[in-house]
């Protein structure tokens, strides 16, 4: 279970990021910060995982 969170999360980080890119690209500000954000969220959600996993 952990790993298909793990690969979910690495999922929603890599769509953020091809949000950005393309953000930038076109000259998207508000897409630009969504991809930030969604990054943002997986990141933090990662962290969590990883430390949920330690303690367990």
């Amino acid at each position: 279970m952990a790993k298909e969170k793990k690969a979910k999360n690495i999922g929603k980080n890599v769509k953020g990021k091809v949000k950005e890119a393309t953000g930038k690209a076109v000259g998207n500000e508000s897409l630009e910060m969504k991809g930030k954000a969604e990054q943002t969220a997986a990141n933090a959600k990662q962290t969590a995982q990883k430390a949920k996993d330690t303690l367990t």
